[in-house]
């Protein structure tokens, strides 16, 4: 059993959420997804999270509150999903985040994310994410 997090960073004045495209090579290569990652034996969520977002962005993460949690197989091997409310130091325009895992990221209004090739676990809490985010 492996756990990730997803990180839902959503600028309420704008309207829009981040999301990264992921580098070209693995299995979910060149699909767009919410910045996140896995968590590593004796981390809990919040502490991924920050790693995560430290090793892959090169920005300080701070953790809010829990949206939802889901589970889906890969590879035959159930995986759980939690997703988080997240909040960044910057918002990436003015200074680029420092990309490690991804090839680009940009602020897009949440509807739109169905149109893209977004993997398949982050479409699976895309409606708990909408609902959340349009009771702000």
């Amino acid at each position: 059993m492996s756990t990730s997090i997803a990180c839902i960073i959503y600028d309420e004045s704008k309207k829009k959420i981040l999301i990264a495209l992921r580098n070209p090579t693995g299995d979910m290569g060149n699909r767009w997804e919410f910045p996140g990652g896995k968590v590593d034996a004796g981390e809990n969520d919040c502490d991924a999270i920050v790693r995560e977002m430290s090793e892959e962005f090169g920005v300080k993460a701070t953790v809010g509150q829990k949206i939802v949690s889901s589970s889906f197989f890969h590879k035959e091997k159930e995986c759980f999903l939690h997703a988080y409310m997240v909040k960044l130091e910057h918002d990436g325009l003015s200074v680029p985040y420092t990309l490690t895992e991804h090839q680009s990221y940009k602020w897009v209004e949440p509807h739109v994310i169905p149109s893209l090739s977004f993997v398949d676990s982050d479409m699976k809490i895309y409606p708990d994410v909408i609902k959340y985010l349009e009771a702000l």
